[in-house]
């Protein structure tokens, strides 16, 4: 793809991670097993991406953490909060009607059809 396409690409991308991040972790994940999530899904993301994204996330009281130290090498284990799967569930909404307002958006779509005759 050319350069320009990447650009706009990442930056479409860039807030569906959150709520990917999110979707995700309501289930309890840490962090390199959810940036490989993330990549078999198709939102390639980077660790210096990921990290800070996680950190900011539960200070704003999204998500919730825990070490498990159980295994030889400790790992910090996030999970969505309540008001995280409260602001999940209104970002999936909107992210449905925007998308079905790009579907509408769309040359030979029913909707510019009909506004254009």
């Amino acid at each position: 793809m050319n350069d320009v396409f990447d650009t706009h690409l990442q930056e479409l991308r860039r807030g569906t991670v959150v709520l990917a991040c999110l979707q995700l972790l309501r289930y309890p994940g840490y962090g390199y097993g959810l940036l490989q999530d993330l990549e078999r899904l198709g939102f390639t993301t980077d660790a210096n991406t990921l990290y800070p994204l996680l950190r900011r996330l539960e200070k704003q009281g999204h998500l919730t953490s825990e070490w498990n130290t159980e295994e030889a090498r400790p790992r910090k284990f996030y999970r969505t909060s309540a008001t995280g799967i409260s602001l999940a569930d209104a970002l999936t909404s909107e992210w449905t009607a925007l998308s079905a307002t790009i579907s509408s958006l769309t040359p030979g779509s029913p909707t510019l059809a009909t506004e254009e005759n």
